[in-house]
């Protein structure tokens, strides 16, 4: 289903100001590098930002004539000097710029440029090459190896808090990653990309990353569930993942969520609805149902519209079943003014909503403007499952990194007045 997006740009133009998360990325990426979103653009075929919009919407194509020139082109997007923020295209001899020989993700004009930002890339260099790492493997979510089969859970969800309890119920992955690292994808991967293939040990972990962050979706919204004390098992749930964007429904597959049903073996049903403007279109494009789904099953749908679109257009006409419980998972990067009419939306109709940000600084920002909307946070913090898949900083790559649902915010209804102090 779809609802009023909003209109996208004529051309190519980055926007501080804008509903799509893309946007607001490619604005970001020129701020600190000049050129850097165009530089995608072209690596894309693509002449513009309209072009690549429409695109992830069904009605245009990412053509590469090989998978080597997909990785090729992926690496080119990282081709920037670290020391001095230039382009290849800036520099006298565009092939000056070499790699990190440590974490080969990032790149230096010269070895003077190197060895001044040296002081500041040793304390990330680590972390940079897990990242450079796990961008490649992260394509076999695509390709459909990842992520690994999960067992039956063991223990009551009430016990599970932390990975570490999560994992304790998987056994030994080894049966379950060796075919993925000893599979024909894996070794295609490998065999196009820009560098040599690690040691199994370092591939392991990186399957590991890459499936946490997979896995985080669902554990968070079972924890949104667990948090406001809704039954699964007494009546059937609904949940709308507000802010989903093409992170989450680019190849989504109707199975994804179905870590909950093991989370909550035998519930009542649970439906989880994508809504956002940026929903990618695909197997999960069906309209929500209009009365529960069966027992023991995650039925999964998508909006393409903003949150308060959806409710108006869906909710209020009766065209999805009865919301006898919501969450409102939110996976976007920081709230806008885009975001205000959800927000007001949320806390007027008192539903229970979760909130995640991907680090601290973006969960003090979020916190904020919720503060100043007069919402009741009931609390904040780290998310015991958030993604252990680190996240650079594409077009400044010396920052700490950020996580996947890192953090999160609960919250319900409109902040009670507190009585003044005599």
């Amino acid at each position: 289903m779809a609802g009023l997006v909003p209109a996208l740009p004529d051309s190519y133009t980055p926007s501080s100001d804008s509903v799509y998360s893309d946007q607001f990325g490619f604005y970001s990426l020129d701020c600190n590098i000049p050129g850097l979103s165009k530089v995608i653009l072209d690596k894309l075929h693509m002449k513009d930002y309209k072009e690549y919009r429409a695109a992830l919407d069904g009605k245009g194509k990412v053509g590469f004539r090989s998978h080597k020139e997909m990785f090729q082109n992926l690496e080119e997007t990282f081709k920037f000097c670290a020391g001095c923020s230039k382009l290849p295209s800036n520099l006298s001899d565009p092939k000056a710029l070499k790699r990190c020989i440590k974490c080969l993700n990032v790149y230096y004009c010269s070895k003077d440029c190197q060895k001044k930002d040296w002081a500041l890339h040793k304390k990330f260099c680590k972390m940079l090459q897990k990242v450079s790492v796990d961008r490649l493997v992260e394509w076999l979510i695509h390709t459909g190896d990842l992520p690994f089969s999960t067992e039956t859970w063991s223990l009551p969800a009430k016990e599970v808090r932390s990975w570490n309890e999560w994992l304790s119920m998987q056994g030994d992955l080894t049966p379950r990653l060796d075919p993925i690292l000893s599979g024909q994808n894996m070794m295609d991967l490998w065999t196009n990309s820009c560098r040599p293939r690690p040691e199994d040990s370092e591939l392991r972990e990186s399957v590991w990353r890459v499936c946490s962050e997979f896995l985080s979706r669902p554990l968070t919204i079972g924890l949104g569930i667990r948090m406001f004390q809704l039954d699964p098992y007494s009546r059937p749930l609904t949940v709308h993942l507000v802010g989903a964007s093409h992170n989450e429904t680019l190849g989504a597959r109707m199975t994804d969520l179905d870590e909950l049903s093991r989370m909550f073996p035998g519930h009542q049903g649970l439906e989880v609805v994508m809504v956002g403007p940026e929903v990618v279109p695909g197997p999960i494009m069906r309209p929500p149902l209009r009365a529960f789904g069966p027992r023991g099953r995650v039925y999964i749908s998508g909006y393409k519209g903003l949150y308060h679109e959806f409710w108006e257009e869906v909710v209020e006409k009766g065209e999805a079943s009865g919301l006898m419980s919501n969450i409102c998972f939110h996976a976007s990067q920081g709230l806008g003014e885009g975001w205000l009419p959800t927000l007001l939306l949320l806390r007027d109709y008192n539903l229970p909503s979760l909130f995640t940000m991907f680090n601290e600084a973006e969960l003090q920002y979020s916190l904020q403007i919720l503060v100043e909307l007069e919402v009741d946070v009931k609390e904040a913090g780290a998310n015991p499952f958030s993604s252990q898949k680190p996240e650079q900083v594409q077009s400044s790559p010396n920052k700490p990194p950020s996580f996947c649902n890192a953090f999160y915010i609960r919250f319900q209804g409109l902040m009670e007045n507190q009585p003044e102090e005599q």
